[in-house]
């Protein structure tokens, strides 16, 4: 098993809120992460249909038969336990009381803001990551000298380009991760079959599952670029308003996440269309159709999925640790672009991501953050690199396998 760096963040959070919600898409190790890490604690899961039906009719007979600690799981399919949550949870006054996970984060956190807000501490998981991946400890990416030292200390692994899109062929999925001979065509064919059947009809009634299915592909196929509702309406032959609602279902569901582009009151020629990522590249590849990591590496796609592979490491790196990223992109009207930007401490961190070797020669845009009027810190340029290397003043080359 490999062991998930968010299983301090949920133990010592435990001790600090009497509800811990892990959320995540499907078959991201949610379960067990928390089984893996649970002492005299019940489990119950909603999928049985006989728990289920006990929790939706008869929610305080449930309670009597199953007392805190538990341990929840799927808790979107007895909503009606919620208010019976908060009862419990106001009388007792106990931290650490229920773990609750669930993979339709738009029902939970309705009923969440509801009846649990300021009693739940809500944290999310995806796949896992490249340093869980290398057994080392999870630092949030902000390309500084203190992150360069710490991830220095920690060993990364050097992975070359074959490497590193064998990588982002497969995925993150735990059970691709962890079973090197796991056919990759059927747990993905299996894996969107089952979300189509349970999620999708579980938040939005879609009569014609077959065009969701093309318009899931054509989606995958705009990884990384500007979302446009016109042109993937067209291409899916849907309404603009029903492509806008099921790229919504998408990002509710934590297949897709929107990164939208900083701007303030001096950036007067910053566009301000968001862009569009998937959160796992193998899923991603096998919509598109991609048949081996080298025709993907050599293929339209290898820029961009590379930049979404940078995308969902950066993210893990903070939501592994359990902390908030403020993350955006930089694109104006005279076409100078920056792939992501970080915000901290009223700092901007620019970071371009290229699929090169060869750094130095990368046309940079970072100075225009300098007309925002907060400061400019450090930035980066993740690319195939094989060693941390500085490029310019307060510019730093680093490997995209050490993210």
């Amino acid at each position: 098993m490999i062991k998930r760096n968010l299983e301090k963040s949920i133990i010592e959070l435990s001790k600090h809120f009497p509800v811990i919600m892990l959320t995540g898409p499907r078959q991201v190790g949610k379960t067990t992460l928390l089984e893996n890490i649970s002492r005299d604690r019940e489990y119950i899961t909603l999928d049985d249909l006989e728990q289920r039906r006990l929790a939706k009719q008869d929610p305080a007979l449930f309670f009597q038969i199953h007392k805190p600690p538990l341990f929840i799981d799927e808790i979107q399919y007895a909503p009606e336990l919620f208010s019976y949550i908060k009862m419990y949870v106001d009388k007792n006054k106990t931290n650490g009381d229920f773990w609750i996970t669930g993979s339709q984060k738009f029902h939970l956190m309705k009923n969440v803001t509801e009846t649990l807000a300021g009693r739940v501490a809500i944290i999310d998981l995806l796949g896992i990551s490249q340093a869980e991946e290398q057994e080392r400890i999870t630092i949030p990416f902000l390309p500084d000298k203190n992150w360069i030292e710490k991830t220095l200390e920690n060993k990364p692994n050097n992975e070359d380009i074959t490497d590193i899109y064998k990588k982002i062929f497969r995925g993150s999925y735990p059970k691709l991760v962890a079973d090197k001979d796991m056919p990759r065509d059927i747990f993905y064919s299996s894996y969107v079959q089952t979300y189509i059947e349970r999620d999708v009809k579980d938040l939005m009634k879609i009569g014609n599952e077959l065009k969701f299915l093309t318009f899931l592909k054509t989606i995958a196929a705009r990884t990384g670029q500007l979302i446009n509702y016109t042109d993937i309406a067209k291409d899916v032959d849907i309404d603009v308003k029903t492509a806008q609602s099921w790229t919504s279902i998408l990002e509710t569901s934590g297949i897709i996440k929107m990164l939208y582009p900083y701007h303030n009151n001096l950036t007067k020629r910053a566009i301000k269309t968001p862009k569009m990522y998937f959160l796992d590249t193998g899923l991603c590849s096998y919509l598109c159709g991609w048949d081996s990591p080298t025709t993907l590496m050599n293929g339209t796609m290898s820029g961009n999925i590379l930049e979404t592979f940078a995308f969902a490491e950066i993210i893990k790196s903070y939501w592994n640790n359990a902390k908030q990223l403020n993350i955006y992109f930089y694109r104006d009207t005279d076409q100078k672009e920056i792939d992501f930007v970080i915000e901290t401490n009223e700092t901007l961190y620019p970071i371009e991501v290229k699929k090169t070797a060869n750094p130095t020669g990368v046309k940079l845009w970072f100075n225009v953050l300098k007309d925002t009027g907060k400061s400019l810190g450090d930035g980066a340029v993740i690319c195939l690199y094989n060693s941390i290397l500085p490029i310019k003043e307060n510019i730093t080359a680093i490997p995209v396998s050490y993210i």
